[in-house]
Order: structure tokens, then C-alpha cells, then sequence
């Protein structure tokens, strides 16, 4: 019989500690994943079997007819063209104010980062607190001023409503990752005669592409699944899907159809669900290369 070597690794051994680790691991995968499941399978049942009230039995026939019409003919009121406005304008609000707030709160973060003058991480600490202010506060002063401005119920309005409301956070992590890297860098790209822009673009930035995918990541969760904001600021035009899912499950005229209920709502959460699958591993990099070092 062949022995194990002495200096590999040891054979797992099954405990009371890791027993009961793996049964919190599954109870806690259940406790997320049931809800999920409850909406897909509703979605693909017809009314009639949903009346039937198996919640989580499978259906007996996939029906995709919910999927269609919550995509292209579910009602809002008395308009039914379903929740495929609300995606395309979700992406022309989300887009534009991801790449915008970042861009700026990499060039702050950057700024920051090298302005360490007396008593500047007690100054930095205040602007940050401001950020952690319910933004609910602001709503009516906001409310005037792209008013005032000619911004409001616009595009334009709601993009940079969410680029002010993103950068305190954008602007910390981008500082606190900045300030992670050796000064050296930064001096000799001034040896070399690079200003500021030069070593931002050149230096700074592409060794902080796990940074921009970790921020990139929670600003466009955060715009995708704005609703309230979406709600003051985009108007009538470009509600995006968040707004228009609430619209369509509210609707009270005729019979309520869960089915396309569940669909349109899974039909909004599929993108930024989708980014964080694709993206994972870059956000567990981002933040280990300093996402919360500072």
C-alpha cells in the first residue's frame, strides 16, 4: 500500500466545525436561491396552473408566452408596450453615468491621493461623510436646481444626478488605491518629464484596472437598480426598467398575471446579475490589490 508523503498535504479530516460550516453554507444557498426559484418556475406556468397554488411545484408545461409579453406587451396603465423601453432607456442612463463617475473619481482619487498637506485625512474623512448622507435629503434642493437649469425630467438630468450621487464613493476607493502605490512610480515618471496627466494615463490608471472594473461593477448595480432617483429626476420619457417593472406589477385593470410579474422582474435583474457571474473574479481581484486599503 502506498503511504502518503510525509510533507503533502493532509487528508481532510470530517469534524464537527466543518459539518456544520457546510450545512450554513447550504441552508444559507437555499434561503437566496429559493425566492429565485419560485419566480422562474411562476414564470414559465400559465394562469390557470398558478391558480392551483403549488407554488414550487415545476410546471407541467414550459409556457414562455409571460416572457414574451412582460418584454413587449405588458401593461402600464392603459399603455402596453411592455418593459423593453424601460431596458434601452436603463442603458442610456447607466452607460454614460458609469463611464463619467468613474473617470472623475479616478482623476479625484488620483488628486487626493498625492494632496497630503496637515490635517488632509481629517479634511478627506469630512467630504467623504458627506457621501453617507441619505440622498433622500437632497431630493428637493436637486429637484430645483435641474429645474432651474433646464435639467430636470431629462436625460442629461438623470445621468448627472446619478454621476454626483456616485462620486464620494467612486473618489474614496480610487484615493484609498492610490495611496497604496509606492511614490516612486509617480517620481520617476517626473524624472521623465510627465506632468500630471501624463503619469495619471499612463502609470496610474492601468495599474488600477482592477479598481475600475471593482467601481465600474458597483456604480452600474447601483444606477441599474435606482428606482427612486429614476422615479424624481428621468421623466416620463426615460423611466428606466426599474420604474416601469414597478408600474406593470402595480397595473390594477383586468386580471393581475404573476407569471409576467415574475418575467419582468427577472428580465431586470438579469443584467447586473449577469455582470457580477462574468465579472467575479475581477471584483474579488479588485478588492484584494486594495479595494479597502487606505
Amino acid at each position: 500500500m502506498n503511504q502518503p508523503h510525509p510533507n503533502g498535504p493532509k487528508p481532510a479530516q470530517i469534524t464537527a466545525g466543518r459539518i456544520g460550516l457546510y450545512t450554513f453554507l447550504v441552508v444559507a444557498a437555499l434561503f437566496f436561491l429559493l425566492p429565485l426559484y419560485t419566480m422562474v418556475v411562476t414564470s414559465l406556468k400559465s394562469m390557470d396552473e398558478i391558480r392551483l397554488g403549488q407554488i414550487f411545484a415545476l410546471p407541467a408545461r414550459f409556457d414562455f408566452s409571460a416572457w414574451v409579453t412582460a418584454w413587449s406587451g405588458a401593461c402600464m396603465g392603459t399603455v402596453c408596450v411592455g418593459i423593453r423601453s424601460g431596458f434601452w432607456n436603463s442603458v442610456a442612463i447607466t452607460v454614460p453615468a458609469v463611464a463619467i463617475s468613474v473617470f472623475i473619481g479616478a482623476v479625484n482619487g488620483y488628486a487626493l491621493s498625492l494632496w497630503r498637506p496637515r490635517g488632509a485625512n481629517a479634511l478627506f474623512g469630512l467630504l467623504m461623510a458627506g457621501g453617507l448622507i441619505p440622498y433622500q435629503i437632497f431630493l428637493y434642493p436637486m429637484v430645483r436646481a435641474m429645474a432651474n437649469i433646464g435639467l430636470y425630467n431629462s436625460l442629461a438630468g438623470i445621468i448627472l444626478v446619478h454621476v454626483i450621487f456616485g462620486l464620494p464613493l467612486v473618489t474614496l476607493l480610487f484615493r484609498n488605491y492610490f495611496v497604496s502605490v509606492p511614490e516612486e512610480l509617480c517620481k520617476a515618471g517626473r524624472v521623465d518629464g510627465a506632468g500630471f496627466w501624463r503619469i495619471f494615463f499612463e502609470i496610474m490608471l492601468p495599474i488600477a484596472v482592477p479598481m475600475v472594473v471593482v467601481v465600474s461593477m458597483l456604480q452600474f448595480t447601483g444606477i441599474w437598480n435606482d428606482f427612486l432617483l429614476g422615479l424624481v429626476f428621468a421623466g416620463r420619457d426615460n423611466l428606466p426598467m426599474t420604474v416601469q417593472l414597478n408600474n406593470i406589477v402595480n397595473t390594477t385593470m383586468g386580471e393581475r398575471t404573476y407569471n409576467v410579474n415574475m418575467a419582468a422582474t427577472i428580465l431586470t435583474a438579469i443584467v447586473p446579475l449577469a455582470i457580477y457571474f462574468l465579472s467575479g473574479r475581477w471584483f474579488v481581484r479588485g478588492i484584494a490589490a486594495g479595494a479597502v486599503k487606505g
